[in-house]
C-alpha cells in the first residue's frame, strides 16, 4: 500500500450521492446487532431448516428500510427478509440486513449487514460492514473499492 492509495472517508463518501445514506445505514443496523443482541434469540426458518431468520435480522431490515426510504422515500427496496417495495426513483436498495446469521447465532465474529443500491438495475454503490470487527468495504462503480478500520490504515484501489 502506498500513500497514494489512501484516502479519507470523507473524500470516498463523497463518491457518490448515496454512498452516505447507505454507509450511515449499515453502521446504525450493524451497531444495533452488536450491541443489542439479546443472550436467548428464537429462531425461524425462511426457505429450508438451515436458512435461519431472527427478530434481529428482521429489527435491522426494518432500520434499514426506515433510514433509507424515510430520506428517499420514491426509491425501492429488495431485502432479503422482507421481500421488495417497488420504487419511482429508478433507485432500488439491495439489503442483506444480518448477513452470516448463523455466525451471529453462535456469537461468532463473522457477520455484517450488506447494503447495495441498484440505479436502472444496475448496481452502483455497495457496502458491508462488519462490526465486531470495526471494519467496513465500500465499492462505487467506476471508482474502485477500500476498505476501513479502526485499528490500521485504509486504503482504495
Amino acid at each position: 500500500m502506498t500513500t497514494s492509495d489512501i484516502r479519507a472517508l470523507a473524500d470516498v463518501l463523497a463518491l457518490h450521492p448515496l454512498l452516505p445514506m447507505a454507509w450511515r445505514a449499515a453502521w446504525s443496523a450493524g451497531l444495533f446487532l452488536r450491541d443489542e443482541r439479546p443472550t436467548r434469540l428464537t429462531v425461524d426458518t425462511k426457505s429450508s431448516p438451515t436458512d435461519a431468520v431472527t427478530v434481529m435480522d428482521r429489527t435491522a431490515e426494518t432500520m434499514i428500510a426506515a433510514d433509507l426510504l424515510g430520506a428517499r422515500p420514491g426509491d425501492g427496496l429488495l431485502g432479503e427478509e422482507g421481500g421488495e417495495r417497488i420504487g419511482t426513483s429508478g433507485v432500488r436498495w439491495v439489503v442483506d440486513p444480518l448477513d452470516g446469521t448463523v455466525n451471529y447465532l453462535y456469537e461468532l465474529p463473522m457477520w455484517g449487514v450488506s447494503i447495495a443500491a441498484e440505479e436502472g438495475g444496475v448496481v452502483t454503490v455497495g457496502v458491508v460492514v462488519a462490526p465486531d470487527f470495526g471494519e467496513g468495504y465500500i465499492a462505487v462503480r467506476g471508482e474502485g473499492s477500500g476498505a476501513w478500520s479502526a485499528r490500521r490504515p485504509s486504503a482504495w484501489r
